[in-house]
């Protein structure tokens, strides 16, 4: 599909799609801070290519960021042609095949998916072309983003690193951002449910040294490939060759027996010691739009970098949504569809889940329903499926009812009957849900919107002017009409009363209804559905109360609710990063000035770190 990262970069300039920045930037923070102003854009902006870094690489960023970038990554026009493509093989696989002659015409498809395989080649690769070894390998050579203002240092935000099982010699190529401690040391941020972490403790089980291997660059499908859930012990460039039509050609690392891309622009080789103490890694501005705090990391240890000539260092920026991860999730919402519905739930139609759930926390699900109960089905059999199980917030509908049009999906909330339509349950969730009241474990909760079409929704009743009450300052009734939606606004050293404050103006039509902290009034109905999403736990700060669902959105430190765990700040620029980068705009040659994003949060940042303390505000 392309040669190199260089190929796809050519592509993106020829459509229009990317911006040269030829005056200096500063990768820390710098780049950041304009990339968020690109990808906030409508429609994600473009890709950047910030030529001059203070290093001897360019750096790209935003490169998979709109809709149209992503379909260009993986090959195609229209994101949609992946899943018939999909659709397409796996009726080819599953048709029945009684006759000689219909078992003879598999034979075609069997050898195109034969040639998807990944390939191991002879010699070097263009990746090692310049090889550093010994004193010469330092990762201060590289441009590596320090992205917002609390992290605990720089960190590789693109990479691909790559493990193998020691039982069965399967690879597995993941994204596990890389923190840099030293020259030759990073940190290796592995979470509890990822491949990279099983095969870590099996290594410790075995007593024997981990090698891993850490890619940027080439085939953006490799980079795809990376973050996609693909099944445990299935090769992630299985996947990469089916994108892009033809295999991916390995070669041979120089300090250990791993294979990696042989068109990729950087490879950092190294290992894990299973029997070292782990390091604290963090704090990281992530993809929540919260910092994740500090935690216990294994550390990668550096033996060899090799890069292509004219290597290009790719980034990415994650933060508040919308940012580039947004789109590639689009990419796997759609690719992904195919195989659940196929092989566990055939009446699913589609599967949508919006960005400001950020990946996990929102499902919008559409179904062909033929008894009670089916909505609750799909919510436990999607809650089983993979990267599924982090999914804290589920809506099923019926399959006429299109779950991507605003218009019908207000029509159906609208209709909720509280309680008949509402489960609340408990699971796994993200280990970076930092509202869980466990790491890794919290409450779901699904709305059942599958027989509510035809019901005549309550009247909505709000009074004209509020008597404040309960430790409620103020409240929204905008989206109340059309959503069933009432956003109420209370001090933080308050203990609000809500039932006594609906009751009090006589609020009723109303079923949601969401209590947020004084600060977030005045933000967009897309902010606020994202920290409602993000602050909120079904089974601790869920509660069901006449016809209403109190939804309880406050930041929790400080033991609100009795939570207990550490809660983060927000991730926002520095006052003083957004103050320069507008000083220089001119200098970027990115058009008219756009305005910091950080600017519209800021007022959420409750003190300068990346952890919220009430005692010591």
């Amino acid at each position: 599909m392309y040669k190199n990262l260089k190929d796809y970069i050519a592509r993106l300039e020829r459509e229009g799609e990317l911006v040269r920045i030829r005056t200096e930037v500063d990768p820390r923070l710098e780049i950041a801070e304009l990339t968020d102003r690109e990808a906030k854009r409508p429609g994600g902006g473009r890709a950047l290519l910030f030529e001059r870094t203070g290093t001897d690489f360019p750096v790209l960023t935003n490169m998979m960021g709109s809709e149209r970038r992503m379909a260009l990554a993986l090959g195609v026009t229209r994101l949609d042609e992946l899943a018939e493509r999909l659709s397409s093989l796996f009726a080819e696989l599953v048709a029945p095949k009684e006759r000689l002659m219909d078992k003879l015409r598999m034979l075609p498809l069997l050898e195109q998916m034969s040639r998807w395989m990944p390939r191991n080649r002879s010699g070097r690769g263009a990746c090692q072309e310049v090889v550093w070894t010994g004193d010469e390998i330092r990762l201060s050579r590289l441009p590596v983003l320090h992205c917002w203002p609390f992290d605990g240092g720089r960190f590789v935000t693109l990479p691909l690193v790559h493990t193998v099982d020691p039982d069965t010699g399967i690879r597995n190529v993941g994204m596990y951002r890389m923190q840099l401690f030293s020259e030759t040391e990073t940190g290796m941020h592995w979470h509890l449910h990822k491949t990279g972490e099983r095969h870590y403790r099996r290594y410790k089980e075995l007593g024997w040294r981990m090698p891993v291997a850490v890619c940027l660059g080439g085939d953006p499908a490799y980079t795809y490939a990376a973050t996609a859930p693909v099944p445990d012990q299935v090769d992630e460039y299985l996947l990469a060759g089916f994108l892009r039509q033809r295999p991916v050609e390995l070669v041979r690392c120089l300090t250990s027996e791993l294979r990696v891309p042989a068109d990729c622009d950087f490879v950092l080789e190294g290992y894990v010691d299973p029997d070292e103490p782990k390091r604290t890694e963090g704090p990281f501005g992530d993809h929540t739009g919260f910092y994740s705090l500090e935690d216990e990391y294994p550390v990668f240890h550096l033996t060899a970098i090799t890069h292509r000539q004219g290597a290009v260092y790719p980034a990415t920026l994650v933060g508040i949504p919308p940012q580039e991860d947004a789109y590639i999730a689009r990419a796997t919402e759609k690719i992904f569809f195919v195989p659940i519905q196929k092989t566990m739930l055939p009446e699913m139609e589609d599967l949508y889940m919006p960005y400001q759930g950020v990946a996990h926390n929102i499902a919008l699900v559409s179904i062909r329903r033929s008894y009670a109960g089916q909505a609750l089905k799909t919510a436990a059999m999607l809650w089983g499926a993979g990267q599924m199980m982090f999914n804290k917030y589920m809506v099923v509908a019926e399959a006429c009812d299109d779950i991507r049009d605003p218009e019908v999906l207000s029509r159906l909330m609208r209709r909720v009957s509280v309680p008949d339509d509402v489960l609340i349950s408990r699971g796994p969730l993200d280990v970076l849900d930092h509202a869980a009241p466990k790491m890794g474990l919290g409450g779901k909760m699904v709305l059942d919107l599958t027989d509510v079409r035809d019901r005549e929704p309550a009247p909505v009743v709000c009074p004209d002017q509020w008597t404040f009450c309960g430790g409620i300052h103020s409240a929204d009734a905008a989206w109340a009409e059309r959503w069933g939606v009432l956003w109420l606004y209370a001090d933080r050293n308050e203990k609000p009363d809500v039932g006594h404050f609906l009751v009090g103006n006589g609020v009723s039509g109303v079923p949601f209804v969401v209590l947020l902290d004084r600060e977030a009034q005045g933000l967009s109905g897309d902010d606020l559905l994202w920290l409602a999403s993000s602050n909120c736990d079904p089974s601790r700060d869920v509660r069901i109360e006449g016809d209403h669902i109190l939804f309880d959105a406050r930041a929790k430190a400080g033991g609100v609710n009795g939570f207990g765990r550490r809660w983060p700040n927000v991730v926002t620029s520095s006052p003083e990063t957004i103050a320069r980068v507008d000083e220089r705009w001119a200098e970027y040659g990115l058009g008219e000035r756009v305005a910091s994003p950080s600017l519209r949060y800021l007022c959420l940042q409750r003190s300068a770190s990346a952890e919220y303390d009430p005692e010591k505000e």
